[in-house]
């Protein structure tokens, strides 16, 4: 099933309230077309470690509208709307991104994206070979992840050539990964695990590139769908 993700980041105001911002967007999301799904992520509430990388909470928040084209994402990102929400919000970048679903443990298909807590990687340009290094994490990264214990999902994006009319510029991914477990203790049992350690590894033999890549534990809750 093909999936086109809008990922919206906005800032994390001082005395944010996250549930103001779900209510604005569940109402927005009720009316627009060809939606399929619509989840906000927020910086977790609960601490998390990961022994190679600590880049403390989230600096924002992130709404991903879930559309089955990107020629609906773009009915959708032209509706009055779709304007409105947008320019309602502080909005850092507003990105397409295709979503790529992976089954975890010893299933064949990707289990249902349930799960409230998530960490959210993203690997921002530039690279040598853009292409060689999405390949080779793709065909390394997520079959390790989906050996994690506890693990309950694992999917990644990549960046489409997209930008709304007058809108907020895409961000610089070059790819971007999410792994979710149940909460953050059992997400702090896999990074205990040797699994991560054989992910740190294999992080080390991916092709070359000269951006930055941050790790954020995030709560996520499903709006719509």
């Amino acid at each position: 099933m093909t999936v086109i993700i809008c990922e919206i980041a906005w800032a994390v105001a001082a005395r944010a309230n996250s549930a103001s911002a779900a209510h604005r967007l569940r109402h927005a999301g009720a009316t627009l077309p060809g939606l399929r799904w619509l989840d906000l992520y927020a910086p977790a509430a609960a601490a998390a470690n990961d022994p190679y990388v600590q880049d403390g909470p989230a600096p924002s928040y992130l709404a991903m509208f879930a559309f089955p084209s990107l020629a609906d994402l773009d009915r959708a990102a032209n509706t009055k709307t779709f304007a409105s929400l947008v320019s309602s919000l502080p909005v850092l970048t507003c990105s397409a991104l295709r979503h790529l679903d992976f089954p975890t443990g010893d299933s064949t298909t990707p289990a249902p994206l349930t799960a409230p807590f998530s960490y959210v990687v993203r690997y921002h340009r530039p690279a040598e070979d853009e292409a060689a290094f999405v390949r080779n994490y793709l065909a390394g990264h997520p079959p390790l992840l989906a050996r994690l214990p506890g693990i309950r999902n694992v999917m990644c994006y990549l960046p489409m050539s997209w930008r709304r009319a007058d809108g907020p510029s895409p961000a610089d991914y070059l790819i971007g990964n999410e792994v979710t477990f149940s909460d953050a203790a059992s997400f702090d049992v896999a990074m205990a695990s040797p699994i991560r350690y054989e992910l740190r590894a294999h992080y080390h033999t991916l092709p070359r590139f000269s951006g930055h890549n941050t790790h954020f534990p995030m709560d996520r809750v499903r709006l719509i769908g």
